[in-house]
C-alpha cells in the first residue's frame, strides 16, 4: 500500500513506493541547484569579453584554442550579445524553477507533482532520443535512461494510486 502510516511515536512512516518519489525529487532539486548555479554564471558573463574567456579556459585545461572544435566554439561564443545571454539565462531560471516545483512536489508527496514531471520528462524524452541518435557518449545514454526510469516508475505509480482510490470507493 503506498500511503503513509503514523506509527506509534507519531512519525509518518513512508512506504517504499513513496521513498523513490523522495529520492526522484531530490534528484530534481539538485538539477535545480545546478541549473541555478549555471544561470548566476551565465549572468556574471554579461560585461566580459566571452572570446578571451573561452581561450583562457582552453588554456587552462591544456585544450588547443585554434583547433577545429574549439575554432567553431569561439566562432559561436563571438555571436552572442549581453541581451542573448540574458535571454539564455532566463531559460536556464525558468528551467530551475520548473525542478524546484516538480522536486518540492514529489518530496511532499503530491499527485499532482507526479502528473507535472510525467508530463515534462515525457515531453524532453524524444529530444533526448534525438541527441543520442546523433551522438552517443555514456552521459547521454544515463541521463536518457534515468530520465525513461522516472517516466516509467511515475507512471506506474499514479496508475497503482488511481486503482487503490477505485477500490476504495467501491
Amino acid at each position: 500500500m503506498s500511503t503513509s502510516l503514523h506509527s506509534r511515536a507519531g512519525r509518518v512512516r513512508i512506504s517504499p513506493y513513496d521513498r523513490w518519489l523522495v529520492v526522484i525529487g531530490a534528484l530534481k532539486l539538485a538539477e535545480a541547484a545546478l541549473f541555478i548555479a549555471l544561470g548566476v554564471g551565465v549572468l556574471r558573463m554579461l560585461h566580459k569579453d566571452l572570446v578571451d574567456e573561452l581561450i583562457h579556459l582552453m588554456v587552462a585545461l591544456h585544450s588547443d584554442p585554434e583547433g577545429r572544435f574549439a575554432s567553431l566554439l569561439l566562432d559561436k561564443v563571438a555571436l552572442l550579445d549581453p541581451h542573448r545571454l540574458k535571454q539564455i539565462s532566463a531559460a536556464i531560471f525558468a528551467h530551475a524553477g520548473l525542478d524546484i516545483l516538480e522536486g518540492t512536489g514529489l518530496v511532499l508527496r503530491k499527485t499532482w507533482a507526479e502528473f507535472v514531471t510525467v508530463v515534462v520528462s515525457g515531453f524532453f524524452l524524444p529530444f533526448e532520443f534525438m541527441a543520442l541518435a546523433r551522438h552517443v557518449t555514456w552521459i547521454r545514454v544515463g541521463v536518457t535512461a534515468v530520465n525513461v526510469a522516472v517516466v516509467v516508475y511515475l507512471v506506474f505509480h499514479l496508475r497503482m494510486k488511481m486503482r487503490e482510490r477505485r477500490q476504495g470507493r467501491r
